[in-house]
This record gives C-alpha cells, sequence and structure tokens, in this order.
C-alpha cells in the first residue's frame, strides 16, 4: 500500500506541474459539474473565479487558479484520496471536451453566469432543500442551479 501512496504522490505533483491552467481548470469543471449542464458547469466555474478574483478572507490567501483548486479541503476533485481511501472521481481521471475548455476560457476570460452573483460557494446536498447558511454562517443561500446550492459570503466571511 506505501507504494501506491508513493507512486500516486510522485505522479500528481509532476502532473500537476505540466498541467495548464486552462486545462486544470476544464478538469475541475468536468469533475465538480460535468452531470449540471452547460449552465451548471457555468455557474461552478464563476464560483471559482469569484475565489480567485476574492482579495478579503480565506480566499484572500489564494491568489491565483492553480491556488485556489489546490487549497486544502476545498474540492473533493482535487483530491486523490478522501478519508484514508482512494478517490476514483479527481481532477487527474477526467477527460474534458470541447465545451469543458470553452467555459473555461469564457470564465478566465471574466465571464460570470449572473445567476450566482458573487458566490464563494457551491454544495449539492443531495435532497430537494439547500441549507440556508453555509459554511459557519459565513454564507447565505443565494441560488440553486441543478443539484448545486450557491452562498454568497457574509460578514462573517470576511473574519475568516
Amino acid at each position: 500500500m506505501y507504494y501506491f501512496y508513493l507512486l500516486t504522490f510522485l505522479i500528481v505533483g509532476a502532473y500537476n506541474k505540466t498541467m495548464t491552467d486552462l486545462e486544470l481548470f476544464a478538469r475541475i469543471i468536468q469533475c465538480e459539474a460535468g452531470g449540471e449542464g452547460d449552465t451548471g458547469m457555468r455557474a461552478v466555474a464563476t464560483v471559482i473565479m469569484n475565489r480567485v478574483d476574492e482579495m478579503q478572507g480565506e480566499y484572500g490567501r489564494f491568489p491565483t487558479l492553480r491556488d485556489v483548486i489546490f487549497a486544502p479541503y476545498q474540492f473533493d476533485c482535487a483530491m486523490t484520496e478522501i478519508g484514508g481511501s482512494p478517490n476514483p472521481q479527481n481532477l487527474y481521471n477526467m477527460n474534458p471536451t470541447g465545451q469543458h475548455y470553452e467555459i473555461a476560457e469564457w470564465a478566465m476570460g471574466g465571464g460570470k453566469l449572473n445567476a450566482v452573483g458573487n458566490a464563494l460557494w457551491y454544495f449539492n446536498p443531495f435532497s430537494p432543500d439547500c441549507r440556508q447558511s453555509f459554511p459557519n454562517d459565513s454564507g447565505t443561500f443565494s441560488t440553486r442551479i441543478g443539484k448545486h446550492c450557491f452562498y454568497t459570503p457574509t460578514e462573517a466571511y470576511y473574519c475568516t
């Protein structure tokens, strides 16, 4: 088992450095929202870029797209292991299509889905209802798109 983790660490580390930001973004979009259609993927891409553009609070410490994607515990798809078990649903196992690249380019070029606004979080509750606040009251529910609930920052966020 040790060799599996060592090999995974070495491959992932090397792969992270050779992937362009565009490819990385297309992969995370596919992994996080590939089943949500064009609007759902644009919504997730908007949140990711909102985090890149955020200058205050927690996300103010992650100034690049790569920093945001690999920030600890932010995206399950950026982790090769969850809870001590391999995570097969990760960005390294994605094969993005032209649609994923187009959405990544759109978002990197300043495109934003208006319905998402300045949301910094999204969450799939696996139920028809969205929590009214998330996470730890630093975000408040703003909209639901497909299976994801979106949350905008409250004043509490700026203390993180």
